[in-house]
């Protein structure tokens, strides 16, 4: 991922989230990130009325009017891919389960509410995580860092370019 602000190198588990990754994989080749930006920041500072606290970043195409076009995918929780929600995982941000499609996000810290059975979201199926972050944790903390108006960046950060390497 190129983005306004340098580079985020993200190392995909096509092994053990397949169903994820390669949704995520397709929509990059796919060309569906075009215009694609960083949007929201989750710090401890900016959820007050959250009992569960969690720190990301959270990017995709969620502003563009073609989101809504887009198909969602079936839940891939971590109980059954055994990937957990550290520091630097990429995972998939949904509302219900099995709604996921494009937007993505990136823990800072470890992130246990957000793996199966976690507290943040009432449904106990935690989120879909599907990579780690293997370059880049240094921007990944600065777009967190950025100036926020209820979590959404003032300035998204655009992403240029997302492209896959092998």
């Amino acid at each position: 991922m190129s983005t306004d602000l340098g580079d985020i190198i993200v190392e995909v588990d096509t092994l053990h989230a397949s169903l994820t990754a390669l949704n995520f994989l397709y929509h990059v080749e796919n060309g569906s990130y075009e215009n694609a930006v960083f949007y929201r920041v989750v710090r401890l500072d900016n959820q007050p009325s959250n009992d569960v606290k969690i720190e990301v970043i959270q990017g995709g195409i969620f502003m563009e009017p073609r989101f809504e076009e887009i198909e969602p995918i079936s839940h891939e929780t971590s109980r059954e891919t055994g990937l957990k929600h550290l520091d630097g995982t990429i995972s998939m941000a949904r509302a219900e389960p099995g709604t996921a499609s494009t937007e993505f996000f990136i823990c800072i810290g470890d992130q246990p509410e957000l793996d199966f059975g976690g507290k943040r979201n009432p449904d106990g199926q935690g989120f879909a995580a599907f990579g780690k972050v293997i370059e880049g944790m240094d921007l990944v903390r600065k777009i967190q860092q950025q100036k926020d108006r209820n979590q959404a960046l003032e300035t998204p950060v655009r992403i240029l370019q997302m492209e896959i390497i092998q």
